[in-house]
């Protein structure tokens, strides 16, 4: 099934094409050629997420081969940073809560060709992001136009597709018609190479790119921006008018959030605000990326927030997920060396699900308090366990900046971020990129001084969830369960 000549009725030039060849080629000659092998798949649990019966996908022999239940669903995803696999996490729970089976399908997770490709990718991807913050130079000339207009070409679309085809063995196992969603355009490419014909494509980000691109799919997105970016391709080739896509075959669906984030949301919301009103201390859930990128500008904060806890005046969560590296470089600073006390949960997951109770019975708590675990569930996992309890997220505008908490917005990372933090402002979730460390301790003070700001952004999430503007999970199960063809 080519989708590389042909990219929703624009043809791509021959030189292209044969650059498209060339890389699968590498990539064979580098791991393997597997085209004619059989894989079998099998599920496991998820212990992190039992509460959602969510199994995992993994390779088994051909007598222990999954038979899939008739409400199974799958959610396809790769592991880059923590973005993809938060965005899977929330479509599996709205899966659940619709009363589907969520199974869990990482492609990069497996030993074949097209999962050590992605692996490969992926380091790339990471290295360059970390360079990125450290290289203004390299930041300037290479990352930023990268990841804001070379993934915007449609071009690129072209090579990911005839890459993307290396996966196909994985899906041997899968029935054509069982509904896939997939959170990144990779499994969402293999999967319609395989001939699977319930795929959703559920795309991450307010900045539209051919890097998402995976004709044959239905392709969610989260925004109106993004809707009309997608819907004309609008910037995928500066050359030409292309053709856009169909209205069958995207959706705007609204943002990606889990069900257990939304199913409580107005009583947490009227305790965000009782605990601001009364002058509470304000509960601070701060991020530290899949990456593990940005650190400069994390430190700043933690150094700014510090004076405020030791007051009694704010509770200071850290997930720094599972780069407890970024911990071990933070605590050896001088500053921090002196007014830093923090109550760590490092790999003890049942103890913070504790403190989150904890949490959940006394406003009057403050500290420094840090998470940080080797298992990728748990390390992602946390942020949304706390989320609940915690009246403002720092991070930076990526996945996070769609989910409904009031947000503060260190710099972006790669230049797609930029417009999450656009969209999150413009709704009024949350306020705008601070682009430097001065900046966005500002905005934090502002925050803390401010009542009436910041419960005006509690309340704006309040309308839009009534609104449907965070029912975009719900609404790409429904999608994949229905089909592209109807």
């Amino acid at each position: 099934m080519d989708k590389t000549s042909m990219i929703f009725g624009n043809e791509i030039d021959k030189k292209t094409c044969q650059q498209a060849q060339k890389s699968k080629d590498k990539y064979l000659k580098k791991f393997g050629d597997d085209t004619k092998q059989t894989y079998y798949l099998k599920s496991a649990k998820i212990n992190t997420l039992d509460f959602i019966d969510c199994q995992n996908l993994v390779f088994g022999s051909g007598e222990e081969e999954i038979k899939f239940e008739d409400n199974a669903l799958i959610v396809g995803n790769i592991r880059m940073g923590f973005g993809h696999y938060r965005i899977s996490i929330a479509m599996a729970s709205a899966a659940r809560a619709l009363g589907y089976k969520p199974y869990w399908l990482d492609l990069a997770s497996f030993d074949a060709t097209g999962s050590k490709m992605i692996r490969h990718q992926n380091d790339l991807y990471s290295k360059a992001s970390k360079i990125s913050q450290k290289s203004v130079l390299f930041n300037k000339l290479f990352w930023e136009p990268l990841n804001s207009e070379g993934f915007k070409k449609l071009t690129y679309n072209a090579k990911d597709q005839k890459n993307s085809e290396l996966l196909v063995p994985i899906y041997h196992s899968l029935p054509k018609d069982i509904p896939f969603i997939a959170t990144h355009a990779w499994p969402s490419q293999g999967a319609v190479h395989a001939g699977l014909t319930h795929v959703v494509n559920a795309i991450p980000d307010n900045w539209p790119m051919a890097l998402h691109l995976s004709e044959g799919a239905i392709h969610a997105v989260q925004t109106p921006f993004a809707y009309l970016g997608y819907k004309i391709l609008n910037g995928f080739d500066k050359k030409r008018e292309l053709k856009g896509i169909s209205e069958k075959e995207i959706k705007m669906v609204g943002r990606y959030i889990d069900h257990e984030l939304l199913v409580n949301l107005a009583e947490n919301n009227k305790r965000r605000i009782n605990r601001r009103m009364n002058n509470k201390p304000l509960r601070i859930l701060l991020t530290v990326g899949g990456a593990g990128a940005g650190y400069d500008m994390f430190l700043s904060i933690v150094k700014h927030l510090a004076p405020y806890v030791k007051e009694g005046k704010m509770l200071v969560i850290i997930n720094f997920g599972d780069h407890l590296n970024v911990y071990n470089k933070m605590i050896k600073d001088k500053y921090l060396k002196e007014h830093l006390e923090m109550q760590t949960y490092f790999n003890k997951y049942d103890e913070l699900q504790e403190f989150n109770k904890e949490l959940n019975q006394n406003d009057d708590l403050s500290g420094f308090y840090g998470i940080c675990n080797s298992n990728i569930f748990e390390a992602v996992y946390s942020t949304n366990l706390v989320m609940p309890e915690c009246d403002l997220l720092i991070t930076k505008p990526s996945e996070l900046a769609y989910y409904p908490i009031p947000k503060v917005f260190m710099r972006h990372i790669g230049g797609h971020e930029v417009y999450g933090a656009i969209n999150s402002s413009e709704l009024g979730d949350g306020l705008f990129e601070t682009p430097d460390k001065k900046q966005i301790n500002k905005a934090i003070d502002r925050l803390y001084n401010d009542q009436e700001l910041y419960c005006h952004l509690v309340e704006q999430i309040n309308k839009l969830q009534k609104e449907g503007a965070y029912d975009g999970a719900y609404e790409c199960v429904k999608l994949a369960v229905r089909g592209l063809s109807k």
